[in-house]
């Protein structure tokens, strides 16, 4: 224990979120800023919100970021979510929603969400409004969610409300369900109660998980902290699990220590994952998001694979082979064409299966009846991008449009469009 109390001792408490805010809500002076990023957070809503790597409004406008808008200087009113890059986040590290708008009191701040309209969304926590309570000193000891019709509701991780009181050291994190039962920090993550030490800069520094008497523990799997660093910058750079004594151990998916590795604006390039002797297990290489590599033009292999799987389609049906039906389409296969209600006198679009072209596979044309005794199969491939391409088919029966995707190395048919080839028989 007294280990984890030398860690700790040099810790200078942040009053809160809130603490460089006014109370006022006069909004006569208004000034924007502009963020790459926000700062990474897996540890609380508690955890300041906090844009880094800011920007020019110019730069703003040729790439992904978010929008701070303050009042009275200091004040955060609205973040809006410009940040278009496709990779996963932590749902305490993202907004999810287009726009949070703050209202604040004197003992209170309301966030709601709104999606592109305007119109009341959740966030990722799949909540529609947040409350946070603070105090006279500004302390943050609350969080309440509630629905549309200001009803308390629980987030998708089972938790209504948060408790927060602070001790000299940390700051103490109780859990709420409906019920009022405790909840564990996530679904997917077991710490019941849990201790935060923050940085003077209001970032995360170690995230404890204690007993009801506030002492620390292990959970099942043997982590009692979890410990992140930032860099000048913002970044997230490090991440460690620890058992009660302080030392590196596993956590549930199998690393002790993650390392991450940043371009010069903000984005990861690197991620690499080390047991608990600080041995490399794994290492991930992330894809450039800022600039597009545009794919090579297709290969001579997949340009026959493709006019092989087309072909192959018409072939099943006419030379009855069912297995080659099974190898050209795709389980997930949406094949249409256009149909005719009489009923109701109107067009309408018919689906087939995959199931159903297995079977046509298997007995639709045993008579020799449905096609030429020599057919005319002809292919145009239209286009081929990467893992993608569309392909058009005319026949002796019908006009065809393909749409055919490459998985696990194999190229298959997962879209068709058809119509009959004798075009008399659409009548408008």
């Amino acid at each position: 224990m007294k280990r984890i109390v030398d860690i700790t001792i040099c810790f200078v408490f942040l009053l809160s979120p809130l603490s460089h805010f006014s109370q006022s809500n006069n909004q006569k002076e208004t000034i924007t800023k502009y963020f790459r990023h926000l700062r990474y957070n897996h540890v609380s809503p508690h955890v300041p919100l906090k844009g880094i790597h800011e920007i020019s409004k110019e730069t703003a406008s040729k790439t992904s970021h978010y929008v701070f808008k303050y009042a009275n200087s200091n004040k955060l009113v609205e973040i809006v979510n410009y940040n278009y890059h496709g990779k996963r986040h932590h749902p305490l590290a993202t907004i999810g929603a287009h726009k949070i708008v703050f209202n604040y009191t004197d003992h209170d701040v309301t966030r709601i969400f709104l999606d592109i309209n305007g119109n009341r969304m959740t966030n990722d926590r799949a909540v529609y409004k947040e409350v946070y309570k603070f105090d006279k000193k500004k302390f943050i000891y609350a969080l309440d969610f509630y629905d549309l019709e200001d009803k308390p509701m629980e987030s998708n991780w089972n938790i209504t409300k948060y408790k927060w009181t602070k001790t000299k050291n940390m700051v103490i994190e109780h859990r709420y369900n409906l019920k009022d039962k405790l909840v564990d920090i996530s679904p997917y993550f077991e710490f019941g109660i849990t201790g935060i030490v923050y940085r003077k800069d209001g970032s995360p520094k170690i995230n404890y998980n204690l007993n009801e008497k506030l002492e620390i523990r292990e959970n099942s799997v043997g982590v009692a902290s979890y410990r992140d660093t930032y860099d000048n910058n913002g970044n997230h750079i490090t991440y460690s699990y620890h058992n009660k004594k302080g030392e590196l151990t596993l956590n549930p998916w199998g690393y002790a220590v993650a390392k991450q590795e940043f371009d010069e604006f903000g984005y990861h390039t690197m991620r690499l994952q080390y047991d608990e002797n600080n041995k490399l297990i794994k290492k991930f290489k992330y894809p450039n998001i800022r600039k597009i590599s545009v794919a090579s033009p297709a290969s001579v292999e997949d340009t026959l694979a493709i006019k092989e799987m087309s072909l192959g389609y018409l072939i099943a049906l006419q030379k009855l082979k069912p297995e080659l039906m099974k190898r050209v389409f795709h389980k997930e296969l949406a094949k249409r064409t256009i149909g005719y209600d009489r009923d109701n006198k109107k067009q309408i679009i018919r689906e087939t299966s995959y199931d159903q072209m297995v079977s046509f596979a298997e007995s639709w044309n045993q008579s020799g009846t449905k096609f030429p005794p020599k057919p005319s199969n002809n292919i145009k491939i239209l286009d081929i991008y990467d893992h993608i391409a569309t392909v058009k088919l005319f026949s002796d029966n019908w006009v065809e449009y393909l749409h055919l995707t490459k998985t696990n190395g194999q190229w298959q048919i997962i879209n068709l469009l058809w119509q009959d080839k004798n075009s008399s028989r659409y009548a408008d």
